[in-house]
């Protein structure tokens, strides 16, 4: 039995979407009105923003359990799910800022235009991860199809640990041909326009094409984002909550480490790790804990694993520079 069934709960997913869309205009429509490069700065207040959010959403979250159920073990499992959720989206996003960081170098996409980008981008992949999760909270119920994806998630974290990865050949991607035969493509960019006209013809500027390019490489990660956190919760609005503020502090996230990335070389590893440990939640560890595994270890094992590959990547890192 679900503790927040949405036709009970509907208000609450209405509610929330109301707050993402008014941060949302608040974003472009105030503050980033005017195209303009963000700073380490601008981009360190705003990821400190979203955590800050989502962490308050948290203790809200968590309150307003204990009030409804009037048990601590409840409203404490339900905000530790959340938190965990959110840790295991952060972390899988750097897999995203990786792409955004070829498509924008491919695309020579200068700075001052990538947040609009990036805002579209992102806005997109809310509306295709909302789907995902709908999808997610009745497909997850059948057994056999929470086995299939966490077998995925644990063939996609060896494949992650064990194949090395070559620099993207995005001219012969699959994606980016297809959209050059179906739009005229502008050979070069015009401001931060998607769409231009000239001779009273219709171009899509390399903009639209980044564009598009990075929302089927999120609807590609959200394949294996979402099981993972339905594998640490079974309530929709968890993992519906979780992963939208996650997404909402990528673009930040990326503009803050996008110059430091390739300091963080072993990084994949411990994404490929947590892959794997959330598949064997998904096959096994579940049912071996009498259908749940506690989400006490499973929040400090995924700690564990992320913050050691990132520790011995800032080592290596500085090691070689000696």
């Amino acid at each position: 039995m679900l503790l927040f069934p949405f036709a009970e709960y509907w208000w609450i997913y209405l509610a929330f979407t109301g707050f993402v869309l008014l941060m949302l205009a608040l974003d472009l429509g105030v503050f980033h009105k005017e195209a303009h490069e963000v700073s380490f700065k601008e981009s360190s207040l705003w990821t400190i923003l979203w955590i800050s959010l989502a962490l308050l959403f948290n203790l809200l979250f968590y309150q307003c359990t204990l009030w409804k159920f009037a048990s601590e073990e409840v409203a404490r499992t339900a905000a530790l799910e959340f938190l965990t959720g959110f840790v295991v989206e952060k972390a899988l996003a750097i897999d995203n800022i990786f792409v955004f960081a070829v498509v924008f170098s491919y695309f020579a996409i200068p700075k001052i235009y990538q947040h609009r980008v990036l805002f579209w981008g992102i806005l997109g992949a809310l509306i295709f991860r909302a789907i995902f999760i709908a999808m997610g909270s009745i497909l997850m119920e059948y057994k056999a199809v929470v086995i299939f994806f966490g077998a995925l998630l644990i063939l996609t974290g060896i494949k992650m640990g064990l194949v090395k990865s070559d620099q993207q050949d995005l001219d012969k991607n699959f994606i980016i041909r297809l959209c050059k035969k179906l739009f005229r493509v502008h050979p070069k960019i015009e401001g931060q326009h998607f769409f231009i006209t000239r001779d009273q013809k219709r171009y899509a500027t390399p903009l639209f094409l980044a564009l598009v390019f990075l929302e089927v490489s999120d609807v590609i990660f959200a394949i294996d984002s979402v099981p993972a956190i339905f594998a640490l919760t079974d309530e929709p609005l968890i993992v519906f909550t979780s992963n939208i503020f996650a997404i909402l502090g990528l673009r930040s996230m990326y503009f803050m480490l996008a110059g430091v990335m390739d300091r963080f070389i072993y990084i994949k590893y411990g994404l490929a790790m947590v892959l794997v440990f959330v598949g064997l939640k998904m096959v096994y560890l579940n049912e071996a804990f009498g259908g749940k595994f506690p989400i006490t270890w499973s929040l400090l094992i995924i700690t564990l694993l992320i913050a050691t590959s990132m520790l011995a990547s800032l080592l290596r890192f500085h090691h070689a520079r000696k």
